[in-house]
Protein backbone atom coordinates (compact mmCIF):
# COMPACT_ATOMS: atom_id res chain seq x y z
CA UNK A 1 0.00 0.00 0.00
CA UNK A 2 0.85 3.22 -0.03
CA UNK A 3 1.39 4.21 3.20
CA UNK A 4 3.78 1.43 3.74
CA UNK A 5 5.88 2.41 1.37
CA UNK A 6 5.80 5.79 2.81
CA UNK A 7 6.96 4.39 6.07
CA UNK A 8 10.06 2.77 4.28
CA UNK A 9 10.64 5.66 2.97
CA UNK A 10 10.80 7.57 6.43
CA UNK A 11 12.52 4.81 7.93
CA UNK A 12 15.27 5.09 4.63
CA UNK A 13 15.54 8.92 5.70
CA UNK A 14 16.15 8.53 8.81
CA UNK A 15 19.23 6.42 8.69
CA UNK A 16 20.30 8.78 6.11
CA UNK A 17 19.96 11.41 7.95
CA UNK A 18 21.87 9.63 11.47
CA UNK A 19 24.53 9.02 9.16
CA UNK A 20 25.10 12.37 7.59
CA UNK A 21 25.31 13.53 11.35
CA UNK A 22 27.83 11.05 12.42
CA UNK A 23 29.48 12.06 9.39
CA UNK A 24 29.78 15.49 10.21
CA UNK A 25 30.88 14.80 13.44
CA UNK A 26 33.19 11.78 12.19
CA UNK A 27 36.37 14.29 12.46
CA UNK A 28 35.41 15.62 15.79
CA UNK A 29 35.50 12.01 17.36
CA UNK A 30 38.34 10.05 15.28
CA UNK A 31 41.69 11.87 15.88
CA UNK A 32 43.45 10.88 12.41
CA UNK A 33 40.67 11.84 10.30
CA UNK A 34 42.77 13.82 8.27
CA UNK A 35 44.03 10.29 6.58
CA UNK A 36 40.47 9.34 5.47
CA UNK A 37 37.91 11.21 3.11
CA UNK A 38 34.93 13.50 3.70
CA UNK A 39 32.76 10.77 2.91
CA UNK A 40 34.35 7.60 4.08
CA UNK A 41 32.81 7.81 7.59
CA UNK A 42 29.11 8.57 6.45
CA UNK A 43 29.65 6.09 3.61
CA UNK A 44 30.54 3.52 6.07
CA UNK A 45 27.62 4.39 8.57
CA UNK A 46 24.93 4.51 5.99
CA UNK A 47 25.70 1.03 4.54
CA UNK A 48 25.64 -0.63 8.03
CA UNK A 49 22.63 1.23 8.64
CA UNK A 50 21.22 -0.14 5.91
CA UNK A 51 22.51 -4.12 6.26
CA UNK A 52 21.39 -4.11 10.18
CA UNK A 53 17.88 -2.19 9.25
CA UNK A 54 16.99 -4.69 6.33
CA UNK A 55 18.71 -7.63 8.17
CA UNK A 56 16.56 -7.16 11.27
CA UNK A 57 13.42 -6.37 9.27
CA UNK A 58 14.03 -9.87 7.88
CA UNK A 59 14.32 -11.17 11.03
CA UNK A 60 10.92 -9.78 11.95
CA UNK A 61 11.29 -6.58 14.12
CA UNK A 62 9.02 -3.62 13.32
CA UNK A 63 9.91 -0.27 13.16
CA UNK A 64 7.35 0.47 15.80
CA UNK A 65 10.11 -1.36 18.26
CA UNK A 66 12.77 0.30 20.05
CA UNK A 67 15.09 -2.51 19.49
CA UNK A 68 15.65 -1.88 15.44
CA UNK A 69 16.60 1.34 16.45
CA UNK A 70 18.76 0.95 18.96
CA UNK A 71 20.41 -1.92 17.58
CA UNK A 72 21.37 0.17 13.78
CA UNK A 73 21.79 3.59 15.81
CA UNK A 74 24.29 1.82 18.07
CA UNK A 75 26.23 -0.47 15.45
CA UNK A 76 26.39 2.75 12.74
CA UNK A 77 28.83 4.93 14.86
CA UNK A 78 30.40 1.62 16.06
CA UNK A 79 31.42 0.35 12.42
CA UNK A 80 32.33 3.81 11.16
CA UNK A 81 34.49 4.18 14.22
CA UNK A 82 36.32 0.94 13.54
CA UNK A 83 36.36 1.22 9.83
CA UNK A 84 37.55 4.65 10.01
CA UNK A 85 40.60 3.75 12.78
CA UNK A 86 41.89 0.87 10.18
CA UNK A 87 41.56 2.91 7.08
CA UNK A 88 43.46 5.60 8.93
CA UNK A 89 46.11 3.05 10.36
CA UNK A 90 46.56 1.49 7.00
CA UNK A 91 47.75 4.83 5.47
CA UNK A 92 49.63 5.91 8.08
CA UNK A 93 51.47 2.17 8.00
CA UNK A 94 51.96 2.59 4.21
CA UNK A 95 53.08 5.99 4.37
CA UNK A 96 55.33 5.07 6.59
CA UNK A 97 56.41 2.39 4.58
CA UNK A 98 57.07 4.01 1.48
CA UNK A 99 59.05 6.70 3.23
CA UNK A 100 61.77 4.02 4.73
CA UNK A 101 61.95 2.79 1.28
Amino acid sequence: SSQSRFYRLMEFAVIVLYAVILGLVAPYIHARSEEYGTLLAPSVALATGAVFWTALTWLGFDYKEGYIWVICMVAMPLAMIIVSSRVAAARVHAREKALRG
